[in-house]
């Protein structure tokens, strides 16, 4: 291979690692708890039933941008061997939809219709047909796990009113013979949801992963470089205040350190250098950044006073208004 098609291939190789972590065991314990097991002590594919055997619970999983957890949640539904396949469809027993933004009702159920391979609805349907429909599919498919990724554009409606028919229709999901388990995943706003509603959010079991802190997680993210290094055959010149800094370059996000991380070890393997260093991690960041030297976290003396996303705030808020113009003419 030359040189650009072994670099590529290799940092493809360091993509394709997952490393778990307290969120992984903390999914994996809400989720598993939520089935049945047969006579063998097995774990099955049917949900468990509550409130004298009328419905199903859920879990919402809120962590921000960048942390990792739509990867985090794909990685347990893929490993959850109940969950599989359904020997009647061929398909896993689970389903994932990443939420339309804007979301309504009506996008919502179109693309979960989509999702199980139902493209033309008639363009007059009503939302309560759509959804009757999607009950039935989900049924037909044998679908345990419906999980909507990014939840909260769902729930972030143009009124209350409009919120609490959202909330309502996934509560009617969780109900019936054939309920379903859902995952609710999202950033903080979901968690204000879960707090709208207190019928809905206490059949929710809640995960809010911790942040990577300083002072904590820098012998760790030594540790997880020297891996992904040995994985590319060079050697890690790292120390605890550069592992700080790729905390704060992260926001504070496992996993884009790990981004980062791979970033870094590519623009060594593109110079051919055999040892990552600072540096590395200096132009990685700056690539990504787009920022100059005195505002670089890995260079500057002054890095825990650079400001990052300093619009991120009003960037999301204007953004939030954006998508309920856009509702209002739906």
């Amino acid at each position: 291979m030359n040189t650009t098609t072994s670099v590529a291939a290799q940092v493809q190789n360091l993509r394709k690692i997952y490393i778990p972590t307290e969120r992984d065991h903390e999914l994996t314990k809400h989720l598993y708890r939520l089935f049945e097991v047969d006579a063998g002590g097995e774990l099955t594919p049917v949900p468990c039933r509550y409130t004298a055997g009328q419905e199903t619970r859920g879990i919402i999983l809120i962590e921000e941008p960048g942390g990792g957890k739509t990867t985090a949640v794909r990685t347990i539904l893929r490993e959850a061997n109940f969950l599989a396949q359904n020997p009647e469809t061929g398909e896993p027993r689970y389903l994932e939809i990443q939420v339309p933004s804007p979301a309504t009702l009506k996008s919502v159920g179109l693309a979960i219709l989509a999702a199980l391979g139902v493209e033309h609805v008639a363009s007059r349907a009503k939302v309560w047909e759509i959804w009757k429909s999607v009950k039935q599919r989900l049924t037909a498919a044998g679908i345990s796990v419906l999980w909507l990724d990014e939840a909260q554009d769902l729930i972030m409606a143009r009124s209350a009113n409009d919120t609490e028919s959202s909330l309502r229709m996934i509560k009617s999901l969780m109900q019936g013979d054939n309920a379903v388990i859902p995952i609710l995943s999202g950033t903080r706003r979901l968690a204000e949801v879960a707090a709208f509603d207190p019928q809905v959010s206490r059949r929710f079991t809640k995960i809010m992963p911790s942040n990577l802190q300083h002072g904590i997680d820098e012998t760790g993210l030594i540790s997880l470089v020297e891996h992904y290094c040995e994985e590319a055959a060079i050697k890690a010149c790292v120390d605890a205040d550069m592992m700080a800094r790729l905390i704060t370059a992260s926001r504070h996000r496992f996993g884009r350190g790990i981004d980062t991380i791979i970033n870094a070890i590519e623009c060594a393997l593109w110079e051919g250098d055999k040892i990552l260093t600072v540096d590395h991690f200096a132009e990685a960041w700056a690539m990504q950044e787009g920022c100059d030297l005195s505002a670089n976290v890995f260079l500057s003396d002054h890095w825990l006073s650079i400001p990052l996303d300093a619009g991120a705030d009003e960037y999301d808020e204007a953004r939030t208004k954006r998508q309920k113009k856009k509702l209002e003419k739906v």
